[in-house]
């Protein structure tokens, strides 16, 4: 078995495991506010999620052919196998960092960040495509802003159609639709996030001759989506804690506005091909949500941790990956 074919494989699993993880790491934010407000028991939440998300993962393919060519340009990139692998390892490490302290970062921010470390560490600056990297760049900037906005929009309408109705039963009806706009969620999770993983296995591809277009293969697509699906039916309660009750407390009217902020904005990215950090654009839904409620309700000091990881993230996710880079380098 050749050197190009082994380490192509590598890149498949590597990828796949990052769908995994992602998963576990990224899907607790879709059904976080679900969980928080007892709509739905948790293990009937992740079963939802997890089936919702390999839905949502067969769906689409424009994300994945952005992460395959807008990044750097796989058909001229430079120790191409070597980059794609230790981009993966970089964010697959950091993923896993940030889940165990239960922090919700973002999975394709620590991906973006990994690739364009690690292609700066094989050719030099000049390996990005500028166009396309600054394009992700203000779709990863303007999303939690735009999501941010409409949260606190939905909800100041939501507060004037139900301010003279019975607050028990408005809540037990939202708590009800909260299924409903928890399975959403998770439906535009998948037609986002899973794309990636599949962006990067046709990346591989591509760098090593074994396709000559920016078409994601049936394989790729099914596989991804079955990574996905597996890993969110893991959990990842810790996220889960930090999302449905330490950002604000959630009441069943709050999380269907947040849901459907989250949906909208991520499916809208999705229709446009361009990827958006999942977790960004719930978080920020949230706090547009509570801010809306009532901004001391909101807990800033948690919002400011989450910010400050979301800014770190991008380049301690390059330099992971150019690290990795300079090892696998060594070797191969």
């Amino acid at each position: 078995m050749d050197t190009i074919l082994i380490l192509t494989i590598l890149i498949v699993v590597g990828a796949l495991a990052f769908d995994f993880i992602n998963g576990f790491h990224d899907t607790a934010n879709a059904i976080a506010t679900a969980v928080s407000t007892k709509a739905l028991k948790p293990r009937h939440a992740i079963i939802l999620a997890a089936v919702m998300n390999f839905a949502g993962a067969l769906a689409f393919t424009g994300v994945a052919k952005t992460i395959t060519k807008d990044i750097v340009d796989p058909f001229s990139l430079e120790n191409g196998t070597i980059v794609i692998l230790a981009a993966l390892l970089a964010a697959i490490t950091w993923n896993l960092v940030t889940w165990y302290y239960g922090i919700p970062s973002s999975s394709s921010h620590a991906l973006i960040g990994a690739i364009a470390g690690a292609a700066i560490a094989a050719a030099g600056v000049s390996a990005l495509n500028y166009k396309g990297f600054i394009k992700i760049i203000q779709a990863l900037i303007f999303s939690p802003i735009l999501a941010f906005v409409i949260g606190f929009i939905i909800y100041s309408i939501f507060k004037v159609v139900f301010k003279n109705r019975n607050l028990a039963k408005t809540n037990r009806n939202f708590r009800s639709i909260q299924i409903a706009t928890a399975a959403l969620q998770s439906f535009t999770h998948g037609t986002n996030d899973a794309q990636k993983a599949m962006g990067i296995i046709t990346m591989a591809l591509i760098v090593n001759n074994y396709q000559t277009s920016d078409d994601i293969q049936t394989w790729v697509q099914v596989s991804c989506a079955t990574a996905m699906g597996l890993g969110t039916s893991i959990g990842g309660w810790k996220i889960i804690k930090t999302v449905g009750g330490k950002i604000m407390k959630i009441r069943p009217v709050n999380g269907v506005a947040a849901d459907l902020t989250g949906a909208a904005v991520i499916f809208g990215a999705t229709a446009i091909h361009l990827p958006v950090s999942t977790t960004h654009v719930i978080s920020s839904s949230i706090l547009g949500v509570g801010s809306a409620h009532r901004l001391k309700g909101v807990k800033w000091g948690t919002a400011q941790r989450m910010l400050i990881t979301w800014v770190i993230t991008l380049p301690i996710s390059a330099s992971l990956a150019a690290i990795f880079f300079y090892i696998l380098n060594l070797f191969f």
